[in-house]
């Protein structure tokens, strides 16, 4: 097996496939066209599962994906939960990715090494399991999930998951990539189907094309303004027209990437020669002549093209030509305005004008083509003699990037004006970072090329604002120092910026490597999986119970969320709790950390503790919890969009394992709707939005008539309040007939050791 280790036979079966396979569809569904989106979709129905309809939005596909690729901190429970399935080896190319670990401090040598240290019990379960299981191990330092699968892996018209919500970055060479929790990869390793619910198809039109400081990054960053963070909720975003002819790769990949901040369950591009370009680029030219070969497959249809309006749900129109670079921020990455708007919104709304730190990198913008613009804006302030005046740390996306532009000197242009070059990592971007320049509570404006700006999310400080560009913006404010700098307008220290100008592919090749795999042996049959019995970080799963056959009988509200609620306030992350990811009665101490208390309008108070041996601010919610599942468990109410952002199960299992039954919000993000189920917890909706105002935290809840629990059922709840009074509300759910199984299995990984037939 190659260093690419793209199956190549694989690919052309399935190319072979993709025609008969929709002449069956379209004679199915009785369609003329179908979109690029839909192409791939129906591609990989398993046909004997073809339902009678597809309905957008409701009805559930059972598809066989391509790959799985998971990176550290999620595939340590992915893989826990894969060993309870008792299969000697995946049943499809899965790979681990070493990216999230790695803490940034000082420099790429010296945290990798550091990250080896800490981490070594981690890295050798992965490395082991990985071995065992016939798994590829990228090793730390190789680089971020996203970008090393863009660069070795992903293929036009192909399918993958990954445990992480941006592993959509794959859109950008033309495959429909998703990111699902740990469970999902699980069940596919293990050989099962897997679900998704029919998405609606957003199409986005572009035409002109991009030009001055203007970015593709700009185009996600105006459609988040535009469709908000729910605006993508089960559905697809598919882009189309020749705009998306004029767009590099790896700028469609950020395009891609940021969409799962749209709550989007993936957004895609059209196969165009940008990635054929990209393929023989990077070692794939057999691929790249396939997908030309079939590359009326690998795109929509004519008469999409069009008719749009017959084909899509929605459409957004965007010309390139004419859109302004954009910043979105501070906490969320919908709240967005024009460049040339930023300034004036800064002053206005009392936003620090000192910018304390400028990040560019993340699995977002982290390419040849966007170190090279950045490096060319820092060129033209290195020939001025500007400096940085802010905090600057660049991570390159992978060891590939991350030799090419040390060769070709990048990476020196970054260095002489004060920038400090990263590990190829996550670092930052997940809250992975020992930050000294400032102190907890301090408040300061950062800004990022990164993909998420939710408080705490970088640096674990709440009083930390967080804006997002491009990362030639980032580099130019760096060097200026202020968050109200346009470079368009504005000088620093009398010297005016360019619009910086990049090759999309490196003009003498990217610097090929396959330096960090490990391919697993052919021998696998001794091999066993390493973990310590006593290690404070990893922990043998145990199944859980199966539901008990009973309803749910004056159940306590544990707590009602308000506002924004997402799994990185389920489920925090950071530096004090990523090393937990493979525990999960450790980890389950921080559970609803976060969470805004609808009661008090503020997050609780954490319980300062000692969790695995170290000591830890403790959620109040966690240990209530814990009481309660002595007696009767408890419910969780949350509010809209509930569990929105990253793809984190541990949201999902860490209040299964302590004890909660049900979840009801107002709505739910795709992927942690999901993720519930997955685990056996009941996620429900309010069918009256407004019912969340009758429940309170200290109310107490009774939901009968789940031994007859039914797809497409409302089921109506008795609220008993503190008082006594009581009131009545009606519940939904999206459960199918199968996800009703898991629950009563006690969750899908118990259900898939089970005959159909025995629950």
């Amino acid at each position: 097996m190659s260093g690419n280790s793209t199956d190549i036979e694989m690919v052309k079966k399935h190319y072979a496939k993709i025609g008969p396979s929709l002449e069956k569809a379209k004679k199915h569904f009785g369609k003329q066209a179908f979109t690029a989106a839909e192409k791939i979709l129906f591609s990989h129905l398993i046909p004997e599962t073809y339902p009678a309809q597809i309905v957008r939005g409701e009805t559930f596909l059972s598809l066989q994906p391509d790959r799985v690729a998971m990176q550290d901190a999620t595939a340590q429970m992915a893989i826990l939960q894969f060993m309870q399935a008792n299969r000697d080896t995946v049943a499809v190319p899965s790979t681990v990715h070493c990216d999230h670990l790695i803490r940034a401090f000082s420099g790429a040598e010296a945290d990798v090494e550091r990250a080896c240290d800490e981490n070594r019990e981690v890295y050798e379960f992965l490395r082991s399991a990985a071995a065992k299981y016939g798994m590829g191990f990228w090793k730390p330092g190789s680089g971020i999930i996203h970008q090393v699968v863009l660069e070795k892996y992903a293929f036009p018209g192909g399918l993958m998951i990954g445990t992480d919500s941006h592993t959509p970055n794959a859109g950008g060479l033309g495959m429909v990539a998703i990111g699902v929790g740990g469970a999902d990869a699980a069940d596919v390793m293990a050989g099962l189907a897997w679900e998704v619910k029919a998405p609606k198809l957003v199409g986005v039109h572009l035409t002109g094309k991009l030009s001055g400081w203007t970015a593709p990054k700009d185009v996600i960053l105006y459609l988040c303004g535009l469709l908000t963070t729910k605006g993508g909720t089960n559905k697809i975003v598919e882009y189309f027209g020749p705009g998306t002819e004029t767009i590099s790769c790896t700028g469609k990949g950020t395009i891609t990437n940021m969409g799962a901040e749209l709550g989007a369950t993936t957004s895609v591009f059209p196969f165009d020669a940008r990635m054929a370009a990209y393929l023989r680029a990077t070692e794939r030219a057999e691929i790249a002549a396939l997908a030309e070969q079939y590359a009326a497959d690998l795109r929509a249809d004519e008469d999409v093209l069009k008719h749009p309006e017959n084909y899509y749900d929605e459409i957004v129109e965007i010309n390139l030509s004419e859109l302004e670079p954009y910043v979105v921020g501070p906490h969320t990455p919908d709240r967005a305005r024009k460049l040339s708007e930023f300034a004036a919104d800064v002053k206005n709304s009392n936003f620090p004008e000192d910018l304390s730190a400028a990040l560019v990198g993340s699995c977002t913008n982290s390419s040849y083509e966007d170190l090279e613009r950045s490096a060319n804006v820092a060129r033209q302030a290195k020939a001025k003699g500007l400096k940085a005046k802010s905090y600057f740390l660049i991570t390159p996306g992978s060891i590939q990037v991350h030799e090419t532009i040390q060769r070709d000197g990048q990476m020196q242009d970054f260095t002489d004006i004060g920038g400090i070059v990263m590990a190829n990592a996550c670092g930052p971007c997940i809250g992975n970072w020992d930050r000294t320049d400032i102190k907890k509570g301090q408040t300061n404006a950062i800004i990022t090329s990164f993909n998420r700006n939710f408080p705490k999310r970088n640096d674990g400080n709440a009083e930390t604002l967080a804006f997002i560009g491009s990362p030639e913006l980032v580099t130019a404010m760096a060097i200026a120092g202020k968050t109200t700098f346009n470079p368009i307008t504005d000088t620093i220290d009398g010297v005016k910026l360019e619009a910086p100008t990049a090759p999309e592919l490196p003009p003498k090749g990217f610097q090929i490597s396959h330096e960090g795999l490990l391919q697993p042996p052919a021998d696998r049959a001794a091999l066993t999986v390493s973990i310590d019995p006593k290690s404070p970080r990893l922990e043998k799963l145990a199944p859980f119970s199966a539901w008990d056959g009973q309803d749910f009988v004056n159940v306590p509200v544990l707590v009602k969320t308000q506002g924004q609620t997402t799994t990185d306030h389920i489920s925090p992350a950071g530096k004090d709790w990523l090393p937990l990811r493979g525990h999960l009665s450790g980890i389950s101490h921080n559970m609803l950390l976060g969470a805004v208390d609808a009661t008090t309008g503020q997050p609780a108070e954490p319980v300062k503790m000692l969790v695995n041996g170290v000591e830890r601010g403790a959620s109040p919610w966690a240990l209530k919890a814990m009481e309660y599942k002595q007696q009767n468990g408890s419910i969780i109410v949350g509010d809209e969009n509930y569990g929105e952002g990253s793809s984190r199960e541990h949201a999902a299992m860490c209040p299964r394992y302590l004890g909660v039954k049900a979840v009801i919000a107002r709505s739910f993000a795709r992927i942690h709707e999901t993720n519930l189920k997955k685990q056996g917890v009941l996620p429900f909706t309010f069918t009256n939005k407004a019912d969340y105002e009758k429940v309170s935290k200290g109310d107490h809840l009774t939901i009968a008539g789940l031994s007859d629990l039914k797809p497409g059922q409302t089921i109506t709840a008795t609220v008993t309040h503190v008082d006594g009074t009581t009131a009545s509300i009606e519940l939904s759910h999206s459960l199918n007939a199968e996800q009703i199984r898991w629950f009563k299995a006690g969750s899908a990984m118990n259900a898939v050791n089970l005959p159909k037939a025995a629950v």
